[in-house]
């Protein structure tokens, strides 16, 4: 009986210990995923608009560990987006001079 009413509180503990301990994870390692959401957006942006191959197939282009990666197109504004959903997202317009460039950062 005792047993059962300490199974509760501790479950509690535990979850709360790793919704916080993810939390400080992904707040610990979002430059990182913002370098590589940006990385991988200028990448696809090239393969795309410059190559003028499908979105699709910019994910070969990727260097290993960037399988999280997704990716979205804008073929009226020529905009690709990579994000890793719920965590960093960035954008890349090409433009026919500059070629592919970043838009700015939100604030």
């Amino acid at each position: 009986m005792n047993t059962r009413r300490l199974i509760l509180p501790a479950a509690l503990v535990v979850l709360a210990a790793l919704v916080v301990g993810g939390w400080l994870y992904i707040r610990a390692i979002q430059p990182q995923l913002q370098l590589g959401v940006g990385y991988g957006a200028r990448v696809a942006c090239a393969c795309r608009y410059i190559g003028n191959r499908p979105l699709a197939s910019c994910y070969h282009d990727f260097e290993p560990g960037m399988e999280p990666i997704r990716l979205a197109d804008d073929p009226r504004t020529k905009t690709v987006t990579a994000s890793v959903p719920l965590i960093a997202r960035r954008s890349v317009r090409f433009d026919p001079l500059l070629g592919c460039q970043p838009e700015a950062l939100p604030r």
